[in-house]
């Protein structure tokens, strides 16, 4: 079995706010994260599908599909928005990393079955900083 990655990169800000909360408990759980005026990151996605090679191509996915297809539906709609406020998919959700991926998850698995015959999506990596990343393999 082959794994292919590619990764792509967007900014978005986002605050981490649960409405059913009070504000003190918001900031003692999620601290610099509650800013009641957001903030940022620079995001890293990396979409990684596995599969066997065609044996026409040699490739498990083409990347350059693979690319067009993840800026097309992810990061186009994310990219320099506010999680939040922006983004009809994370709309009265909480903006974790952990609920982005997934919501990921949802919009390109199926897209992705669609442009490689022999393949699918095996696991999707978001690093929210460089240190921070959560990785979602659709369970």
């Amino acid at each position: 079995m082959i794994h292919v990655s590619r990764k792509e990169h967007f900014n978005a800000a986002h605050k981490l706010w649960n409405p059913n909360w009070s504000d003190e408990k918001n900031f003692e759980v999620f601290g610099p994260c509650a800013n009641v005026n957001w903030h940022g990151h620079n995001f890293e996605l990396i979409v990684t599908v596995k599969g066997m090679p065609d044996p026409e191509t040699g490739f498990v996915v083409d990347l350059k599909k693979l690319s067009t297809l993840i800026r097309r539906l992810v990061i186009d709609k994310v990219d320099h928005k506010n999680l939040n406020v922006d983004v009809d998919f994370m709309q009265g959700k909480l903006a974790s990393c952990e609920t982005l991926v997934m919501e990921f998850w949802k919009i390109l698995e199926p897209a992705i079955k669609d442009i490689t015959p022999n393949g699918g999506l095996y696991k999707l990596k978001l690093y929210e900083t460089p240190r921070n990343f959560v990785e979602y393999f659709g369970e």
